[in-house]
């Protein structure tokens, strides 16, 4: 299994670990997406109390990569997504978290899906 495998394996299982269900073939597409980052500690996981760090995923997924315009609704669904993984938890892996953003918004097809 290739290291790029183990990681998307990884992500699954922490998903299935708290209940979210997934698509194997859209979490290897936004994992594949987050390129050499994955294998990196500090920028594999998204700090959910630190508001710079929201602030980036907002503006450089959200409003770049999935092309959504700027607005509180952005804010509500990074909050509903750090809540539903866990605010505890301190692996919120980004790809997890670009995950659950993408199905939230019906952006699967930012994905080819």
């Amino acid at each position: 299994m290739s290291k790029f495998d183990e990681k998307v394996t990884l992500y699954k299982k922490f998903m299935d670990d708290r209940d979210i269900r997934s698509n194997t073939d859209l979490l290897t597409a936004v994992t594949k997406g987050l390129g050499p980052s994955i294998y990196k500690n500090d920028a594999e996981t998204v700090s959910g109390s630190d508001p710079k760090e929201l602030e980036t995923v907002k503006k450089n997924f959200l409003m770049k990569k999935l092309g959504l315009a700027d607005g509180p609704e952005l804010d509500k669904a990074i909050g509903e997504v750090m809540e539903r993984i866990g605010k505890s938890e301190r692996n919120k892996y980004r790809a997890v978290v670009y995950y659950m953003l993408v199905k939230k918004f019906d952006k699967e097809s930012v994905y080819g899906m």
